[in-house]
């Protein structure tokens, strides 16, 4: 990916800051990507275009949990089974805040190394357990918040799952891509959806942890 080093002048820090709605204290001075600016630009409306036909999570309501959220989604069943098959129904409804990478259902039709009927039978929850653990990052992660840590990463950031592996944020055009341990990519494709006990991006592949 090619960058540029730059400061954003001090009005166009400002015009962007408060796009963000994130408080502006001093200048931004880091390395930025060129496609990071074009996605400060245009990502709000690639992200509406994007929810028009690929997911109705984004119309949930802030007011209620992940738990309650993914319930009333349509494309999101086989997550919503997943939650619960894997005993995190509880921690996703009342703990919290948590930032959730959420598959929709399409995405997991995608799956050829696991299947997802073996992979929700009891026998195999602690295996169920791990992927899912995978898609979850404690605290609350906006899309705003990954762009920041990209910046500082000089177009890369990392973070840590509750499952314990790392995931890897970086920037393809104006779109935020994930990448799993085992080099596995998945793209979001609706970003911030808000929760009352944290943030849901909805991705269009399943990432998956180093060991399963």
């Amino acid at each position: 990916m090619n960058g540029l080093y730059c400061i954003l002048s001090m009005n166009t820090y400002h015009l962007l800051m408060s796009f963000f709605l994130i408080p502006i204290r001093e200048p931004m001075k880091c390395f930025v990507p060129v496609q990071l600016l074009f996605f400060l630009l245009f990502s709000f409306t690639s992200f509406a275009q994007n929810d028009i036909s690929t997911s109705n999570i984004s119309t949930s309501d802030p007011a209620k949990s992940i738990i309650m959220n993914t319930e009333a989604s349509k494309n999101h069943k086989t997550l919503l089974a997943a939650m619960r098959a894997s005993d995190m129904e509880e921690m996703l409804n009342y703990d919290g805040p948590y930032t959730v990478f959420a598959p929709s259902d399409m995405a997991f039709e995608k799956l050829t190394d696991i299947n997802i009927s073996d992979l929700l039978d009891p026998k195999n929850k602690k295996k169920l357990h791990q992927v899912l653990s995978y898609h979850i990052v404690a605290g609350y992660l906006s899309a705003a918040k990954i762009l920041k840590a990209m910046c500082r990463g000089e177009g890369k950031a990392v973070f840590t799952t509750v499952q314990g592996d790392n995931i890897i944020a970086t920037m393809s055009g104006i779109d935020i891509i994930l990448t799993d341990m085992h080099g596995n990519t998945a793209k979001i494709i609706t970003a911030d959806s808000n929760q009352c006990n944290g943030v849901i991006h909805v991705i269009d592949s399943v990432i998956l942890p180093k060991k399963i």
